[in-house]
């Protein structure tokens, strides 16, 4: 896994089986991101079994078989074969982000579970669609937001949260720069109408964790740019964006988006998040800390007993993976709720459509 490839990064937690072989059987749709790889690595350390693989790419599917050859996953002929398997319970999903409602509709009027990389939609107007069908099926539709679900550092901060370790959180300030590398991308990442522009997709990570980390369940666009500062080539990439939110609950938040993470850097990007509290505040460094250490997971923590340290990996693995199976099994929402997932999406995508454009 190449660390500087933002676009095929596939993180690996460690084996914490929640269920048997075969007790939870998932399928694979749709290969357009490498963000795919890093949902299965965590269904399949959360002990589900991978049976299908379908892509209207055929060499892509067989690229994911190859990858995963050692679960026996079979490459289907069409989107029904799959849909249609009884033994299915989930389908995970990272398509052309615009083409994700209309597959994740499909797929709970199938009558299985939906989990699709961020951002899970671009318009209002899936989203209404996407809570019809949510309302119609009872099936969920769950979203793969990685920067938090799969940064154990991301989630040691939750812990010492939940635990009240800086009182009440009151601002979030995320920073989510990522390397761009065109040349790897496919053209519809470049044309806004697909990928719905950069508070959309890589603005929804910001987002959701300013509402995880606040405990807010709503919250209001303040204020939002967008600019294409160094890709003329490229008229409808943003390549820079920020916002600005005000929690119902009051608290604050900030964050800052872009495709301008230097060659230089060992990562494919700087992520960062700083979380202000009542009684202290803690600074992530994911991924990276800058001209010391290679690795990330570094989780800064000053309370009213002192400065602390603590490197986060290895500490939590990516319990989410596991709670989600247990959800579909029992009809529970203990890995995230419906109403979290799509407040998130919907945020981003009201964001994306305020934003005053800079450049």
């Amino acid at each position: 896994m190449d660390q500087r490839d933002g676009m095929n990064y596939a993180p690996k937690g460690k084996p914490n089986p929640v269920v048997k072989k075969g007790e939870f059987v998932f399928a694979a749709i749709g290969l357009d991101h490498g963000h795919i790889r890093g949902m299965t690595n965590g269904l399949l350390e959360a002990g589900a079994t991978l049976k299908w693989v379908y892509d209207p790419d055929p060499k892509k599917a067989e690229s994911f078989r190859k990858a995963y050859d050692a679960t026996g996953v079979r490459v289907a002929e069409r989107e029904e074969q799959v849909l249609d398997d009884p033994e299915v319970r989930l389908v995970a999903a990272a398509c052309v982000t615009s083409e994700r409602a209309a597959l994740g509709i499909r797929v709970m009027k199938s009558g299985k579970d939906y989990f699709v990389d961020k951002a899970p939609l671009t318009t209002l107007e899936q989203l209404k669609a996407v809570k019809e069908a949510v309302r119609e099926t009872g099936k969920k539709y769950m979203v793969s937001y990685s920067e938090r679900l799969q940064s154990e550092s991301a989630i040691y901060a939750g812990e010492l949260i939940h635990q009240g370790a800086i009182g009440k959180v009151i601002q979030v300030l995320g920073m989510g720069p990522h390397r761009l590398n065109a040349p790897s991308r496919p053209d519809w990442f470049f044309r806004k109408k697909y990928y719905g522009g950069i508070l959309c997709d890589i603005g929804s990570h910001q987002i959701e964790q300013f509402l995880y980390y606040t405990g807010a369940r709503d919250a209001t666009v303040v204020n939002s740019e967008i600019g294409n500062y160094n890709h003329p080539e490229y008229p409808e990439l943003d390549d820079f964006g920020d916002a600005t939110l005000v929690g119902d609950n009051g608290a604050m938040g900030y964050f800052r988006v872009d495709w301008f993470t230097p060659d230089g850097l060992s990562s494919w990007g700087d992520g960062r998040t700083f979380i202000l509290g009542t009684e202290g505040y803690i600074e992530l460094r994911k991924n990276v800390n800058v001209a010391r250490e290679k690795t990330g997971n570094h989780v800064f923590l000053v309370d009213k007993d002192g400065e602390h340290y603590i490197n986060a990996k290895g500490k939590t693995g990516f319990p989410y993976f596991g709670q989600l199976i247990l959800d579909c099994i029992h009809r529970t929402e203990n890995a995230m709720t419906q109403e979290h997932a799509l407040k998130a999406a919907e945020l981003s995508v009201k964001a994306q459509m305020l934003a005053r454009k800079v450049r």
